[in-house]
């Protein structure tokens, strides 16, 4: 790397070769009066800015690193294998052991597709879903973000329930209109919903813990509602995981709700830090894709076998060590007392949900859909979140993404950063 004086000045390069000078717009620190950091160095719960500033992270590349940046043991099998080979094009050992672990752990995943990130492995099962129910039409909820596919980045209209309109310029107005759009927590709405689209519905996509605009806790009722109506009327059900998968425990949401899926979408923690996602579900489902059947899909560096054992590695430690249950106690510990703080010291609070926690405005109501956002959430984060990154706390830099914590955010390094959360406050 070049030798750099600032995170301002790579910022300033970037801006000449990169649109707004990143390659994921929230990188940007967009709203927050500031350019952002650029990071040269992560350990366990920390990351050290190009200036050599050390910070407490709290984003963890927005979720994947639930053992922390840079795990020992995981890393030993990435080098290890990396002295091995980078990627083949062809068949391997490696991706076939985690696929068969996944198998074995998650009995309504009966077969797998790899794939490259959480985006791809949602746009390859809604093509799945629509080859094999012979339909078009998607069913997604306002609140959910299933990443960029042209299909789901549409939002609800302003007319009928169902209605939608493109999230995003570039997407035509017949892919939005094979995109039906329903409120979270609404089952009144759902109802009307399949009953003027039932027959036309391929598929039901939903993220059973909601955690991409705000931490949106949902009623098990209205998942399992969702799930009821979408087999009566003959469409699949596919939760969406990418977050909450190996999140919340080793069967996620799926476990947490007794839910059924016909099709499950994963990412983030299954590559342990690389580049991996997957698609999977029922086995008559799953042979419908190429080249058992008509669906085609594929990838140059699907199933690459450095993200396969760095993945392997991740699920398997925290199974072995009961990673889930430790890291779960330490959260909920490290969550209460946040509340107590910000609760005591001002008009915020926290929501949580396992290792995931959204920091907000005090609610006389749980936050279940976006109509319950508190008004100047935006600005009201932004203080919190400069005054903390002065403090040394790195939060992911939006007011609607969520927190995670890590196996390697200790008891004294949680102890520290609620000392440096009530400074704040103050």
């Amino acid at each position: 790397m070049d030798s750099v004086k600032s995170s301002n000045e790579l910022f300033e390069r970037a801006k000449k070769v990169a649109p707004g000078g990143v390659h994921s717009p929230v990188r940007s620190f967009k709203g927050m009066d500031r350019s952002p950091i650029f990071f040269s160095k992560s350990e366990g719960p920390y990351l050290w800015s190009v200036e050599g500033t050390k910070y407490i992270d709290f984003c963890q590349s927005f979720g994947p690193l639930i053992l922390g940046h840079r795990d020992p043991d995981v890393a030993e099998k990435v080098k290890e294998q990396i002295n091995s080979a980078w990627t083949f094009g062809a068949c391997e050992p490696y991706s076939l052991e985690l696929a068969e672990w996944i198998t074995k752990k998650i009995p309504n995943v009966e077969k797998l597709r790899f794939v490259s990130s959480g985006t791809e492995a949602v746009m390859s099962a809604i093509r799945l879903a629509r080859a094999y129910t012979k339909r078009d039409k998607i069913l997604k909820f306002e609140g959910c973000y299933h990443g960029h596919y042209d299909g789901l980045l549409v939002k609800a209209g302003s007319g009928l329930a169902g209605e939608s309109a493109a999230s995003s310029a570039g997407i035509s107005a017949a892919m939005a209109n094979e995109t039906l759009v329903a409120d979270l927590d609404n089952e009144e709405q759902l109802e009307s919903v399949f009953k003027a689209h039932g027959s036309e519905i391929a598929v039901v996509v939903i993220e059973p813990l909601p955690a991409n605009y705000g931490l949106l806790i949902q009623r098990k009722e209205f998942i399992l509602k969702i799930q009821e109506l979408a087999k009566k009327h003959g469409a699949l059900f596919m939760v969406d995981e990418v977050i909450s998968g190996f999140r919340v425990n080793l069967k996620g949401m799926i476990q947490d709700l007794g839910l059924s899926p016909d099709l499950v979408c994963y990412g983030k923690i299954l590559g342990g830090g690389f580049p991996v996602g997957c698609y999977g579900g029922r086995r008559d489902i799953m042979d419908f894709v190429a080249p058992l059947g008509p669906v085609y899909q594929a990838g140059t560096l699907s199933a690459n076998p450095v993200g396969m054992v760095a993945g392997l590695a991740t699920l398997q430690k925290m199974d072995n060590n009961r990673g889930w249950d430790k890291l779960n106690k330490t959260s909920l510990e490290f969550c209460l007392n946040l509340k107590s703080i910000l609760n005591q010291g001002s008009d915020l609070d926290v929501s949580y949900y396992s290792s995931l926690f959204w920091i907000h405005t005090k609610t006389s109501e749980p936050i279940r859909d976006l109509n319950h956002i508190p008004k100047g959430q935006g600005e009201t984060f932004k203080k919190l979140f400069l005054k903390l990154l002065d403090k040394g706390v790195y939060l992911a830099p939006n007011a609607y993404e969520v927190g995670f914590l890590s196996l390697a955010h200790t008891e004294s390094v949680l102890e520290e950063t609620l000392v440096k959360i009530k400074g704040s406050l103050s």
